[in-house]
């Protein structure tokens, strides 16, 4: 009896310890490895596509072509939303959708909007891992957008 215990015991241990070294994706592991390998030091924001507010305002105003991708909750966007030309308003847990990333471009700046931003970097972090190599992240979303500007003229 104390043999088979033990064999259980055994057994049952060898295949936690399997399933814990199992239970993620060794490739998918690796290409984020690759993508995070620059996250460091002072160029870690730069290097996560995080766009300051200044620098937002300063390409609007210089009239740079990029699209502005809001992807907060309806809702959320019928509060107070983008209206600058060529802007997208397509929820987060819609985006991976394959009709709304064909919506996206490939030939010129996509500016991830969210509320406060956390959002805005999952989504910005998950689009340049699918191949989109021109995702910025909005610095704290519109809360630091209304911050540099102040709420009127954010909006």
């Amino acid at each position: 009896m104390k043999l088979k215990h033990l064999t259980l015991t055994l057994i049952l241990g060898s295949t936690l310890a399997a399933g814990h070294a199992l239970a993620y994706d060794a490739e998918l592991a690796k290409s984020y490895q690759a993508q995070f390998a620059g996250i460091e030091g002072a160029a870690a924001g730069k290097n996560l596509g995080l766009m300051s507010p200044a620098a937002f305002v300063d390409a609007v105003k210089a009239g740079k072509q990029m699209v502005a991708l809001d992807i907060r909750t309806p809702a959320e966007m019928s509060v107070f939303g983008l209206t600058l030309p060529n802007s997208l308003n397509i929820p987060a847990n819609q985006v991976f959708e394959a009709e709304n990333l064909a919506k996206l471009p490939t030939d010129k700046p996509i500016v991830v909007f969210c509320k406060s931003g956390a959002r805005a970097t999952a989504i910005g972090t998950a689009l340049r891992h699918a191949g989109f190599d021109n995702v910025k992240i909005l610095k704290g979303g519109f809360k630091g957008l209304s911050a540099y500007m102040g709420p009127g003229e954010a909006n």
